[in-house]
């Protein structure tokens, strides 16, 4: 597969002995314009790869804040070709920072996916992880977008036993998201121990680098974390931030940037405390 800004952080920042720092936040949450000035100031906060939720109307697999930032989204009128648009106008200043769409395949299904596949190419999109498409749908989407330069991230949890481990990783590739709570985001806090020792346990059968998420919620979880992981995923911390600065119609504040960057540059703080000692 053609190598990606995926491969190259990540490689990147082995050679400097670290996990990276990857940060979620929903497009178009509050607004679009609000949404974008806060994505383009992600990586000087601290941020090595983002993470872009694709709205949706019914996330499943997400905790209450993610579901609601979706929501604020949608009722703003973000739309999947506003998506991709903040991603080509983040190019437009940064040409290095990983950028992964994360969602639900039913938005990308009626774009239709091949369009989405070649509009997500040329706006500079590097990664995909589409939660409620398992292995068995390889055809649909992850070979195809494999095919075009796109890295298929695939999500292992506590419940990936050994027999489901090979098929979760066989066409994956960019890196693994180990969910280290079972349930939906945000609603738990990891076991730094217990992480650790299931992603020992499937680096024995990949050499992908493995960012650990879901339930991230301070600098010292973050650093617990990197300490046993390539990578630390935050996301419902950053998202809450983001709803706690608005006003009471819903609406973005002059905090509605800044918190969640100044939340940002602590927590990635924690990635660096390895090195510190």
């Amino acid at each position: 597969m053609i190598e990606t800004r995926i491969d190259r952080r990540f490689a990147a920042l082995k050679s400097e002995g670290r996990a990276a720092f990857v940060s979620f936040i929903t497009a178009g949450d509050p607004d679009l314009k609000t949404s974008l000035e806060l994505m383009k100031k992600l990586p000087e906060a601290g941020t090595d790869v983002i993470e872009l939720g694709m709205p949706f109307s019914d996330p499943m697999a997400d905790g209450p804040a993610i579901q609601l930032s979706s929501q604020r989204a949608l009722n703003a009128g973000h739309t999947m070709a506003k998506t991709l648009e903040m991603v080509r106008e983040f190019r437009k200043g940064d040409d290095d920072t990983p950028i992964i769409l994360m969602g639900y395949y039913n938005p990308i299904y009626v774009y239709p996916a091949d369009k989405f596949l070649a509009d997500a190419l040329a706006a500079g999109v590097d990664g995909l992880i589409i939660v409620d498409l398992p292995p068995e749908t390889d055809n649909e989407l992850c070979l195809p977008a494999r095919d075009v330069g796109i890295n298929f991230i695939r999500l292992a949890t506590p419940t990936t036993d050994e027999k489901r481990l090979p098929m979760v990783l066989k066409n994956a590739s960019g890196f693994l998201y180990y969910v280290s709570i079972a349930g939906i985001t945000g609603t738990a806090t990891p076991d730094p121990g217990v992480v650790h020792t299931a992603v020992a346990a499937i680096k024995q059968s990949t050499d992908l680098p493995i960012a650990v998420g879901f339930g991230v919620k301070t600098r010292q979880q973050v650093s617990d974390i990197a300490r046993g992981a390539d990578g630390v995923v935050v996301g419902s911390a950053i998202v809450s931030t983001i709803a706690d600065s608005l006003d009471g119609e819903g609406g973005a504040t002059n905090d509605t940037v800044e918190r969640p960057l100044a939340l940002v540059k602590e927590l990635s703080r924690g990635v660096f405390d390895i090195l510190e000692g």
